[in-house]
């Protein structure tokens, strides 16, 4: 057999010995998938919809605690609700004291002596002047509870705002500000900054 043929024989065994050849799997190592890693299709974008500050601010001007629903944070209504009734509680019970207190003096001032601060003596266990000064008192605090009433409204309609422009704030690690330290060998110091990470 000359040479040309043996060369010749000699490739065609290794030609057909490695188109049939299988690559026996381990069954103690779990095999790795080798895929490429996509990062873009990893990466979900969620699209910024700018009318959604708007609408959360709307609903919470329409019903208190709306906006908060509108936003998915259901743990904020209840405090919303609370607040706000708190406030109307105090508004109405100031309101209520404010009219004891106006009818009694009219009735004194009309020469009636049976209103409740009166007492049953001949004289009067609340005087005039203390009927006066109980009317100012609780005009105060219907004023004030009714300014915090007003207060805390506008307070729910800000956080319903301010978090529907957080819930679609770009936090991915393409954007990140890191702090930065850094041996210095030729001076032997050490540098302290921020770094700025921007990947497009």
């Amino acid at each position: 057999m000359t040479n040309k043929g043996f060369y010749s024989l000699l490739l065609c065994l290794f030609a057909i010995h490695f188109s049939f050849s299988q690559k026996v799997k381990d069954s103690t190592s779990t095999a790795i998938e080798e895929s490429p890693i996509l990062v873009n299709e990893s990466l979900v974008k969620q699209e910024i919809d700018p009318l959604r500050p708007s609408k959360a601010a709307f609903y919470s001007a329409i019903l208190p605690g709306l906006g908060q629903a509108y936003n998915k944070k259901y743990w904020k209504v209840p405090i919303v609700w609370g607040a706000i009734g708190t406030g109307v509680y105090f508004y109405v019970r100031n309101d209520k004291q404010l009219d004891r207190y106006r009818d009694a003096y009219k009735r004194r001032l009309a020469g009636f002596k049976d209103d409740e601060f009166y007492g049953t003596g001949t004289t009067p266990l609340i005087s005039n002047d203390a009927l006066v000064r109980a009317q100012q008192q609780a005009r105060r605090n219907k004023e004030l509870s009714l300014l915090v009433t007003f207060g805390l409204y506008a307070l729910n309609i800000i956080d319903a705002n301010v978090d529907a422009h957080l819930l679609q704030f770009n936090v991915d690690e393409n954007l990140s500000l890191r702090p930065h330290y850094q041996y210095n060998q030729w001076e032997n110091t050490s540098d302290m900054g921020l770094t700025l990470n921007l990947k497009f």
